[in-house]
């Protein structure tokens, strides 16, 4: 069954050529649960994405649509769809999920074993690269986001620069959390940091007094949240209702309007994180003054839409590459349309037609994103610059970047693997 959820609605809009075929690409995003704040914006970024190249040309002398599930937030139901989509519906790719608790087992259950090509716009857990280096994923596997093992190292310094140097952690106890909570300790305690405890806690809950209260043991000066926002606006109220200090390292999914809304700004202004970064390109020029209106209110800025958008625009690019919607073919085309070789694309109609009118003559492209120029490595993982931001009366500010060389420096003089 073919569904453009989102593209249809968009294709009148923007008067889009209708072609008399499909390429249909799979999508199992995060719209509803703790992360649909984040699915929502990354799945309407992808369908842009498409939008875009559809009124460029098309793939394949096709329309590039999306046939979009949606993954509850839940890894078992987002294994499910994914089944649907692969086994049944046969799409050569997939994009999704954008936490790490869904985009593991969909890639260890499904697209793995059925070697179908995956794209995740948000998974940061560091399992990802383990699966890529265990030989597990065969090479069908990509993430436009940095690995945590380098956010995690980002977040220990800058939280030590901001004097956040003894620290409770509280985190989503999933492999995401889990991960994040690793690999920030490790840099953390070499950077003299003292960890009073850690907590983890499960989804869904309705209340977390109980994991507040055991946070404030050992008198912590301020508490990391490795969340998302809605069970993270609850922690956050819970640990400021049992008296703990209004002093906050966050981890990049509480860059949220919701977050802040629901715990209140005024309670924020001690609250600092991090986020995988962007180069700014004009990519990036094209995305933020397009992305509200054709999302319908969705802010550029909203957390993992920028680089899904990217995500879309590489794999309909790789596809249009490959001269065929196989995975096979897609898979060996996605390095072929990144990296460092070729003519420069940036995002946008006009400049996918001229990627379109490129690869017809055999000549080479490099796509440089939305959160700038983008190259994966043998295990389909990038390094990026991470930005460092801080919450000032309720608005995300940008306090500076760090760059993945400054973290790999980081990351070696503190001792901690890489």
């Amino acid at each position: 069954m073919k569904k453009a959820l989102y593209l249809s609605a968009a294709c009148v809009a923007f008067a889009t050529p209708t072609f008399a075929c499909e390429v249909e690409v799979g999508m199992v995003m995060e719209l509803t649960g703790p992360a649909g704040v984040y699915g929502q914006a990354g799945a309407k970024a992808v369908d842009m994405a498409f939008r875009d190249m559809n009124t460029a040309g098309g793939v394949l002398g096709c329309d590039i649509v999306s046939d979009v599930r949606d993954s509850q937030s839940q890894g078992n139901v987002a294994v499910d769809q994914a089944t649907q989509l692969v086994n049944i519906g046969k799409v050569p790719v997939l994009i999704g999920g954008i936490i790490s608790s869904v985009t593991i087992p969909i890639l260890t259950s499904v697209t793995g074993p059925a070697k179908v090509v995956q794209v995740s716009p948000a998974s940061s857990s560091p399992t990802l690269t383990q699966l890529g280096e265990e030989g597990k994923t065969g090479g069908y596997f990509f993430r436009t986001i940095t690995s945590d093992a380098l956010q995690g190292t980002a977040s220990a310094q800058y939280a030590m620069d901001q004097g956040l140097k003894k620290l409770a952690i509280i985190h989503v106890n999933n492999d995401f959390g889990v991960n994040m909570m690793r690999e920030f300790s490790k840099t953390y305690e070499a950077l003299g940091g003292e960890i009073t405890s850690v907590t983890a806690y499960n989804e869904k809950q309705s209340s977390y007094s109980s994991e507040a209260t055991a946070a404030l043991s050992g008198e912590p000066e301020a508490l990391y949240l490795i969340s998302y926002p809605v069970d993270g606006a609850t922690i956050a109220r819970a640990w400021i209702s049992s008296g703990g200090p209004q002093s906050f390292l966050l981890n990049d999914g509480m860059n949220s309007e919701d977050f802040i809304t629901a715990v209140g700004a005024q309670y924020l202004n001690g609250a600092y994180g991090t986020s995988s970064g962007t180069s700014e390109t004009a990519s990036t020029t094209y995305f933020y003054d397009t992305f509200e209106e054709f999302s319908g209110g969705i802010a550029p800025d909203a957390p993992a839409a920028d680089r899904s958008y990217d995500a879309g625009a590489i794999v309909a690019l790789a596809i249009a590459q490959a001269g065929e919607a196989t995975s096979d073919k897609i898979r060996d085309a996605i390095p072929a349309v990144t990296g460092t070789e070729g003519e420069p694309i940036y995002a946008g109609p006009e400049e996918f037609k001229k990627a379109l009118d490129l690869i017809s003559k055999g000549e080479k492209i490099r796509y440089e994103g939305v959160i700038g120029p983008v190259a994966f490595d043998a295990n389909g993982d990038i390094t990026g610059p991470f930005r460092l931001w801080k919450i000032t009366d309720g608005t995300v500010e940008t306090v500076s970047t760090m760059s993945a060389e400054e973290v790999a420096t980081i990351k070696a003089a503190a001792g901690a693997p890489n």
